[in-house]
């Protein structure tokens, strides 16, 4: 009833599945892995929104020759029609959007910078941490050797040094 029997991509379906009619200016690649940690990296058309005629291609792996060999086989005509492809900051994504859409503009997906943006200021945090450790324990060496208490400076919300260093760092 369904003709699977006669479906033309059966022969290779659990390697790849290409559909070509889905292709549209703004596509997504992205590697995902679906089940026991099996890796895939599918293409999308952005503009389908995840509905009906979303999946351009789907790859079982993220090896770039396999893929790059299955999408070449498309026309270039066709792969030309990309303007904008979406993709992680992954070498392997890049390479295949360059050679594969080779007019398309590459453009990094907004979790990936976000990420980015997000490990710099923890990283400038600790910094920061570290340095009013330091600075306290100078102080605190400071007052001891002057037989003294140290005593930290408070700030107008009532917090110390220490204490609001320690709200940037988690």
């Amino acid at each position: 009833m369904s003709d699977f029997k006669d479906w033309e991509q059966k022969g290779h379906a659990k390697q790849w599945l290409v559909f070509p009619k889905n292709m549209g200016p703004y596509l997504s690649i992205d590697e995902t892995a679906l089940s026991k940690g099996e890796l895939y990296t599918i293409i999308t058309n952005k503009r389908a929104k995840g509905k009906k005629g979303a999946i351009v291609a789907i790859f079982s792996g993220t090896k770039v020759e396999p893929i790059m060999e299955q999408l070449m086989k498309m026309p270039a005509k066709k792969r030309a029609t990309v303007k904008e492809i979406t993709l992680d900051m992954a070498n392997s994504m890049k390479t295949i959007a360059k050679k594969c859409f080779p007019k398309a503009i590459q453009v990094t997906d907004r979790f990936h910078v976000q990420k980015l943006a997000l490990e710099a200021l923890q990283d400038i945090r600790i910094k920061h941490r570290w340095e009013a450790i330091d600075l306290e324990n100078e102080q605190i060496k400071q007052a001891r050797a002057k037989n003294g208490t140290f005593v930290p400076k408070e700030f107008n919300n009532g917090d110390t040094r220490d204490q609001d260093q320690k709200l940037c760092v988690n």
